[in-house]
C-alpha cells in the first residue's frame, strides 16, 4: 500500500525518453547509455535517479522505499540543504566584498608605488603626487559605482592590461596618465560621463581605460574566487544546488572515492548544463583535503558525511582558506548525545557527553570543541555563525580564521560539566583556564592568561547529595552569531517557497536560534520583515572572549517529576523567573525548554513556591530520594504530624546531611505516605537561603510579541532517522 502511495505522489514521467542533453525538467524520463533514468527536482537542481526507484519527495514514504532511495536522493535531509544553501550564500556576500575590499587596497598600493617611482624620475613635487594619489582614488571609487550601471567585457588581467594600456595612450602621444578632452566623444562614453559629470579625470591603473573606457579587455571589474568543495557529494546534490543558486561561486568540486558515485555526479552535472563550474573528483576525502596543505584553496569546505564528521575535520582545516566557511554534519546522535558508548565519544570528539535533557546541546558543543582543538594546532581559531540541533544530526556553520591572539583564549572558552544527571538534574561549569583583559601604557587590550580556580562543584550535588560526573571538555563559546543568523532570514523574504519548500521551518528555528543566544533581547527586532539592503555590509567579528554565560536547558516538567508535583505550565514558570529578575529564553534544541540566567537556587526556589501556591505536593517522595532531599532543605514545606524533630536526609550512597533548621519531619510514618502542608505564612519561604517572592505572571510569561512560528517540527512518520547506511 505505500508503495502504491509513494508511485502515486511521484510526478508521471513523460511518453517519450529524453537524452542526457535534453533540457531538465521535473518527472521526465532520461534515456542515457542504455540505462533510464527518473528526474527529481530540488531547488534549482535536477538529480536523475534509475527507474524503479522510488523517486517520491514525500517524508512519510515507507521505510521500505526510502532504504532503496536514498542511495540517490534522500528527502529527509533537503532541510539540511535548504539552510546550507542560504548559510553559504549570507556568508559568501559577506567574503566576496571582503576580498573586493582587500584587492582594491592591494592595488592602491601598487598604484601609489607606481606613481612615487614615475614622479621621483620626472621630479614632480610631493603636494602634487598627493593631490593625483587623491584623484586616483576617487577614480577608482566612481569605477566600481559604474560596475552594475554598465555592460562589462570580460575579466581584466590587472597589472599587465594596465600596463599595456599605458604604454597604448604613451605611444598615442598622450600624457601617461591623463586622458584628451575630446577623448569622451563616444555615445558609449556619454554614460560615464553623466555619471562622472563630465569632467576630465586622472585615469587610474586601477582599470578605467582609455577612449570609451570599455573598449578594453580590463575594463570588466575582478570577479573575487569562491570556491566550495563538496567532500562527501554521492550523487552531487549539494553540489548542483550550490552551483545552481550562489551566483557568485566559480568554482565547486564535488568529491567521492566511489568511481560510480562521480561517475553519477558527472551525469547529473552534464544533465544540469553544468559542466563549466562543477568538477566531479574521484579520490578519498581525506588525503583529497591534505593535498592542499601547502596552499588552501576553498572558501567553503561541506562535510555531510553518514555518522561523525571527526575524520575528516583536520584534513579540512587544511584545505580550508582563510576566513573560510566549515559546513559539519554529525548524524551519529548515540554518540554524542548519548552516555551508553562514552568511550567512543571520547575518542570521536575529544570529550565526554551529557546526559539528561540538554545532551543534544551537550553534543553540539563537543563538535564544536573538537573543530576548535583541530584549528588550534595550526594557529587557527573558530567563529561558530549557526550550530543547529535537527532531527537526528547537528548542523554547523564555522568561519576559521589564523589568528595567534584569538587561539590563545581558546583554553578560556573551554569548559567541564559536574552534572548531576542521576539526581535532581542541575549542573554547574568549570572553564579550563581564565582570560584577563588587561591594558599596557598606551591603553591597548591585551590578555593575561592563567590558570583557573578549582573545583567550582563539590563531588556531591549541593542539591540534591546525589553523585555528580564530568562531561566535557566542550566548547564554551556563543553557539550562533546573530549578525549571521539575521543575513539568513533576511534572504527569506526573497526566497521562493517552491524552491525551498522548508523556509517556515528554517525561518522559525533561526528565529529561536536569535532568542537563544539574545535571551529575547532582539526578537521585537527580527519580527518585522528584515531585507538585505537594509543590513550592514559586512558580518561583524564576534568578541574572541566571550563565553555562553548560561548554557543549557531545563525542563519544567522533569523538575516537577522529582519533587512529585504537577508540573507549571512553560509560561507559569517564565513568567516567575522574569518577575524575579532573570532573563528566560527557550532552546531550539527541545520544545518545552527553558534557558534562564537564574541559578539552580532560584530556580528550586521557584519550584518548591509552584508546589505550595499551586500544586501541593499529596505524596511526598521516598527518604533517600533527590526530591527528599531538595524538600528538606526549603522552609516552605513541612511534615503535618505536629513533631518538630530535624530532617534528616540520607541519600542513595549512604551520606548524611543536616538541613537548615525549622524544617521538621515525621519519623512515626512511612515516608512514601506522609502529607505535606504548607509553612506558615508568617516566615517568607527560602531555599539554600535564597529568598524573593515568587509570582506567577503566564501573561509576562507568554512572550506575544514573537510570532507565529514552525519552531519545532514532529517527525513524519515512525522511525524518523539516518535509516541505514547505503548500500
Amino acid at each position: 500500500m505505500a508503495a502504491r502511495q509513494a508511485s502515486a505522489a511521484m510526478p508521471a514521467p513523460e511518453m517519450s525518453a529524453n537524452t542526457i542533453d535534453s533540457p531538465p525538467q521535473a518527472g521526465q524520463s532520461i534515456s542515457h547509455g542504455g540505462k533510464a533514468y527518473t528526474t527529481i527536482k530540488e531547488g534549482l537542481a535536477y538529480i536523475l535517479v534509475p527507474q524503479g526507484i522510488p523517486t517520491s519527495t514525500d517524508p512519510k514514504m515507507s521505510k521500505e522505499d526510502t532504504q532503496r532511495q536514498q542511495v540517490f536522493y534522500n528527502p529527509i535531509q533537503q532541510f539540511n540543504r535548504d539552510l546550507s544553501v542560504l548559510a553559504i550564500k549570507a556568508f559568501g556576500n559577506d567574503l566576496v566584498k571582503r576580498k573586493q575590499e582587500q584587492h582594491d587596497e592591494k592595488r592602491q598600493k601598487a598604484i601609489k608605488l607606481r606613481i612615487k617611482k614615475r614622479r621621483k624620475l620626472e621630479g614632480v613635487s610631493a603636494g602634487k603626487e598627493q593631490t593625483e594619489l587623491h584623484e586616483f582614488g576617487e577614480i577608482a571609487l566612481k569605477k566600481r559605482s559604474l560596475d552594475e550601471s554598465v555592460p562589462k567585457s570580460r575579466e581584466p588581467d590587472d597589472d599587465q592590461a594596465a600596463e599595456s594600456t599605458l604604454k597604448k595612450r604613451r605611444l598615442a602621444g598622450h600624457d601617461g596618465d591623463t586622458l584628451p578632452s575630446n577623448s569622451y566623444d563616444s555615445s558609449e562614453s556619454q554614460n560615464v560621463k553623466t555619471v562622472i559629470d563630465g569632467e576630465p579625470r586622472v585615469v587610474a591603473e586601477y582599470g578605467v581605460q582609455s577612449g570609451t573606457l570599455f573598449d578594453e579587455a580590463n575594463s570588466a571589474p575582478r570577479k573575487p574566487d569562491f570556491k566550495i568543495l563538496d567532500a562527501l557529494s554521492a550523487t552531487g546534490s549539494r553540489a548542483l544546488r550550490y552551483a545552481k543558486e550562489i551566483p557568485f561561486s566559480t568554482s565547486i568540486t564535488a568529491n567521492d572515492m566511489s568511481p560510480k558515485a562521480t561517475a553519477s555526479i558527472s551525469l547529473n552535472i552534464k544533465h544540469n548544463k553544468l559542466d563549466d563550474k562543477i568538477k566531479a573528483n574521484t579520490g578519498n576525502a581525506i588525503a583529497y583535503m591534505y593535498s592542499f596543505v601547502d596552499k588552501p584553496d576553498f572558501d567553503v569546505i561541506d562535510l555531510d558525511p553518514y555518522g561523525t564528521a571527526a575524520p575528516f575535520l583536520d584534513a579540512a582545516i587544511h584545505a580550508l582558506n582563510d576566513d573560510g566557511l566549515l559546513c559539519v554534519t554529525c548524524t551519529d546522535s548515540a554518540i554524542f548525545a548519548s552516555h551508553g558508548y562514552l568511550e567512543k565519544t571520547y575518542s570521536q570528539y575529544g570529550g565526554l557527553p551529557l546526559r539528561g535533557d540538554p545532551c543534544h546541546e551537550g553534543g553540539i558543543r563537543l563538535v564544536l570543541n573538537a573543530v576548535a582543538s583541530s584549528a588550534a594546532r595550526y594557529g587557527k581559531a573558530i567563529e561558530p555563525l549557526l550550530s543547529l540541533s535537527i532531527d537526528y544530526y547537528i548542523r554547523c556553520f564555522i568561519r576559521v580564521r589564523k589568528s595567534a591572539n584569538d587561539v590563545r583564549l581558546l583554553a578560556g572558552k573551554t569548559m567541564l560539566v559536574y552534572h548531576c544527571d542521576s539526581g535532581c538534574g542541575s549542573w554547574t561549569t568549570q572553564y579550563l583556564a581564565r582570560n584577563k583583559s588587561m591594558g599596557d601604557k598606551n591603553g591597548k587590550p591585551f590578555y593575561k592568561h592563567s590558570f583557573a580556580q578549582a573545583p567550582s562543584a563539590n563531588q556531591l550535588c549541593e542539591h540534591c547529595g546525589f553523585k555528580t560526573h564530568l562531561s566535557g571538555p566542550m566548547y564554551g563559546g556563543p553557539l550562533h552569531n546573530v549578525d549571521f543568523v539575521t543575513r539568513v532570514l533576511a534572504q527569506l523574504q526573497d526566497a521562493n517557497k517552491d524552491t525551498y519548500p522548508t523556509m517556515d521551518r528554517i525561518r522559525g528555528m533561526l528565529h529561536t536560534a536569535i532568542e537563544e543566544i539574545t535571551f529575547g533581547m532582539q526578537s521585537a527586532k527580527v519580527s518585522e520583515p528584515i531585507r538585505v539592503e537594509q543590513l550592514k555590509p559586512l558580518i561583524p567579528k564576534a568578541d574572541p572572549e566571550e563565553r555562553d554565560p548560561h548554557p543549557f536547558f531545563f525542563i519544567p516538567s522533569a523538575l516537577a517529576k522529582v519533587i512529585r508535583c504537577q508540573a507549571p505550565s512553560a509560561a507559569a514558570m517564565r513568567g516567575a523567573l522574569r518577575q524575579a529578575g532573570f532573563r528566560v529564553t527557550m532552546s531550539h534544541c527541545k520544545a518545552g525548554s527553558i534557558r534562564t540566567s537564574a541559578p539552580w537556587e532560584a530556580i528550586w526556589h521557584i519550584m518548591l513556591e509552584w508546589a505550595r501556591q499551586k500544586a501541593p505536593i499529596k505524596n511526598r517522595p521516598p527518604k533517600g530520594s533527590s526530591g527528599y532531599t531538595i524538600l528538606s532543605k526549603g522552609s516552605a514545606h513541612k511534615v503535618d504530624d505536629g513533631t518538630d524533630e530535624d530532617i534528616k536526609t540520607e541519600s542513595t550512597h549512604g551520606t548524611t546531611e543536616q538541613p537548615p533548621q525549622g524544617t521538621p519531619i515525621s519519623t512515626n510514618k512511612p515516608a512514601e505516605s506522609t502529607p505535606i502542608k504548607n509553612q506558615s505564612k508568617d516566615e517568607p519561604p527560602s531555599y539554600l537561603g535564597t529568598s524573593f517572592e515568587v509570582v506567577f505572571d503566564e501573561q509576562l510569561g507568554r512572550d506575544l510579541d514573537r510570532g507565529k512560528y514552525v519552531r519545532y517540527q514532529l517527525a513524519p512518520r515512525e522511525n524518523w532517522g539516518p535509516m541505514s547506511r547505503a548500500k
